[in-house]
């Protein structure tokens, strides 16, 4: 029995550690191998490297893509930011919103990703604290301030799924519906990713409980 217990315990306490660092390495290597494949930069290769006196392994080429692929990203940011801080970025900006929003089907992919951009990169309070929301009778759900308001007064929200917070519902709720919390973003969104079970405090995680082996053998 104290066998068995512990080896419960070791277990449960090695899939908490491991599984989220694996989770979060596949992602990165995901990410490494677009980068490391794009089409962008073909004339990184072996024999470039090589005549800059670099290593030139497949390895090498690989993390040169990629280093390159992301200098030339933060690039192109920081040069259409700097153009959107000017009248003519305004009309471009103007105008590509015009000629999406022509396009049926496409337009609602492009604004509803404009606004989770616009939502997460913000930078205020207003649209990115979380609440309270009561949808039943002594049930309440996370939601997330829009920053947007209705005609009548109500308050816009999102309510994210769990644990996919890129689907969710956009609702419309009086004021008093919803409950302001003392809960940071990163706190309600661990809490939906992990279905409840996650929290970003190690010391608030919930404990593993555990029988001593002792007990087990006097009982």
């Amino acid at each position: 029995m104290a066998s068995s217990t512990s080896w419960k315990r070791d277990f449960a306490s090695g899939l908490i550690v491991l599984l989220p660092l694996l989770v979060t390495v596949y992602v990165i290597l995901y990410l490494y191998s677009i980068l490391a494949s794009a089409a962008v930069i073909p004339a990184i290769d072996s024999e470039l490297l090589a005549a800059l006196g670099l290593p030139s392994g497949t390895s090498s080429v690989e993390l040169a893509r990629v280093f390159t692929t992301l200098i030339i990203f933060i690039l192109i940011v920081f040069s259409i930011g700097y153009l959107m801080r000017t009248a003519f970025g305004d009309i471009v900006e103007r105008a590509i919103d015009d000629a999406m929003n022509h396009v049926p089907g496409l337009r609602v992919v492009y604004n509803a990703s404009k606004m989770a951009v616009e939502t997460a990169v913000g930078g205020t309070d207003e649209l990115q604290a979380p609440v309270k929301l009561e949808v039943w009778d002594g049930m309440r759900m996370t939601a997330f301030k829009t920053g947007q308001t209705t005609d009548d007064g109500r308050e816009v929200l999102f309510l994210p799924t769990a644990p996919n917070i890129t689907t969710g519902y956009v609702v419309e709720v009086e004021p008093s519906r919803y409950e302001e919390i003392d809960e940071r973003v990163e706190e309600a969104l661990t809490r939906i990713l992990s279905a409840g079970f996650g929290d970003t405090e190690r010391s608030t995680a919930t404990p593993i409980p555990v029988a001593d082996e002792d007990d087990l053998a006097d009982d």
